[in-house]
């Protein structure tokens, strides 16, 4: 979840917000990298999460961060629920999950560097205090009531209004965790080609980083919970968005489905006013219920456009949002399967070549089966481990055809970052179903070993 924005001044008129979105263009030599990745923190001895305070607790991770290793704290209402330093920020999901929102940097060389730094960080402070880690995509015990709220304001207002618009809405605040990748836009129509692509083969991002089989103790049915939870939570600002495969589609576009989509919030002087289900279009002509005579800043619009979540979406930049939390080489896969396929224009031109042709319901029917089955997905004659294979290619030519050198010019690109999904490929097994391997294997159905073998 985002930390409040910093987006501009009064909103005097409409044009005002497709230009927001439109000042995110940049010159490819401009066009960065940004990672994020959530994971799940818990008492080593009773795999229990994590309360917010205490000894054992999400603020003595922050306290350790900001005292240990130079992160600014950042505060609200008096509680510290957030660190920054150099670009990048630390932030809290609503059950306690701790995220790291990258930097924008240039390459996945680099943004590897700064995953790897911030969990032997994050292990350093949580080592001392008996606390461990894991990515997955779902918590796997764990029940709504053993999971804690954080202090944050936006959060007590999702929560309540999640119960009226969806079945699932507060199981992803407290119990899923993903990892996303942010990337770049030269034009608008550099936007509408990259979401498409993005949109259409987020199926083979769920499929390919599956991580989710089990929930509250027991096998859930799915290679991907998470998925499964995204389907049944808001449908006014969730899934796949046909509209974005229509004729004219560009910013103008995205505004209108902006503005017919419920408000949660407006943030103002340290505060969030209720908002829930209002109108940004009332907003614009002074009649929001929640601040009667006010109008709306770039800040509003830009806090507003964090409340939007379909599996990809558009601010000043392309959201990736369709993979499970995973283990520590998968955090660096995922964004390298992205910018393969969005960086290089041969790449994204093979990768459109590829879906260009499906109907909404081929792009919905692949998103529902690559939350059950994985890689073993198949919708009509489309195999989802083919389709894999033939994405991943074209991402591995994108980064060679980028040619970013690491380590002092020793690698020659990036990607060696896909040998991680290149091995499930080989195999035809995700993180899922080596878990599910493991539980009926080795494990004789003892969830908790998920801990000591799959921590950070």
């Amino acid at each position: 979840m985002s930390i409040p924005q910093s987006g501009g001044g009064p909103i005097e008129h409409r044009d005002q917000l497709a230009g927001y979105l439109a000042d995110g263009c940049k010159p490819k030599a401009d066009w960065r990298i940004g990672t994020e990745h959530e994971k799940f923190g818990y008492c080593k001895d009773t795999h229990q999460p994590l309360p917010y305070e205490g000894a054992r607790s999400i603020l003595a991770i922050l306290e350790g961060l900001r005292d240990r290793h130079d992160w600014k704290p950042l505060a609200e209402g008096g509680k510290l629920i957030g660190l920054e330093k150099d670009g990048a920020n630390i932030s809290l999901e609503p059950g306690g999950q701790l995220e790291l929102s990258g930097a924008p940097l240039e390459t996945i060389h680099q943004t590897c560097d700064e995953v790897n730094d911030h969990l032997k960080q994050v292990k350093d402070i949580a080592d001392e205090i008996g606390v461990g880690f894991i990515g997955l995509g779902a918590a796997p015990e764990w029940t709504h009531d053993e999971m804690p709220m954080m202090p944050k304001g936006r959060y007590k207002l999702m929560d309540g209004y999640m119960q009226k618009v969806g079945t699932m809405g507060r199981v992803m605040m407290r119990r899923t965790c993903t990892v996303q990748v942010n990337l770049d836009f030269g034009s608008e129509a550099d936007m509408v080609q990259k979401l498409r692509v993005a949109f259409a083969l987020q199926p083979v991002a769920t499929a390919l980083f599956a991580n989710s089989p089990f929930f509250e103790g027991k096998l859930n049915g799915h290679k991907s919970w998470r998925s499964r939870v995204w389907r049944d939570l808001d449908a006014d600002r969730t899934g796949m968005l046909p509209f974005v495969f229509e004729d004219g589609f560009g910013f103008e576009r995205w505004v209108d489905y902006a503005l017919d989509v419920p408000m949660y919030f407006v943030y103002r002087d340290g505060t969030y006013h209720n908002a829930l289900g209002q109108s940004f279009r009332d907003f614009m002509e002074g009649k929001l219920p929640a601040l009667p005579g006010e109008t709306p800043t770039l800040s509003d619009w830009a806090d507003h456009l964090t409340t939007l979540f379909p599996e990809a979406r558009i601010k000043k930049f392309i959201e990736m949002r369709g993979a499970d939390g995973g283990p520590w080489r998968r955090l660096c896969a995922l964004p390298a399967f992205w910018v393969g396929l969005m960086y290089d224009q041969s790449a994204l031109d093979g990768a459109w070549d590829l879906v260009k042709g499906w109907h909404q319901e081929t792009r919905e029917a692949l998103r529902v089966a690559a939350s059950v089955d994985g890689l073993g997905a198949r919708v009509g004659d489309i195999h989802m481990h083919e389709l894999a294979r033939e994405v991943v290619a074209l991402s591995e030519a994108g980064l060679a055809a980028r040619a970013r050198e690491g380590a002092g010019g020793l690698i020659p690109d990036e990607t060696h970052f896909l040998n991680a999904v290149k091995e499930s490929l080989d195999s035809g097994q995700v993180p899922a179903d080596e878990l599910l391997a493991k539980y009926h294997g080795d494990w004789n159905g003892d969830l908790s070993r998920v801990y000591g073998e799959y921590s950070y």
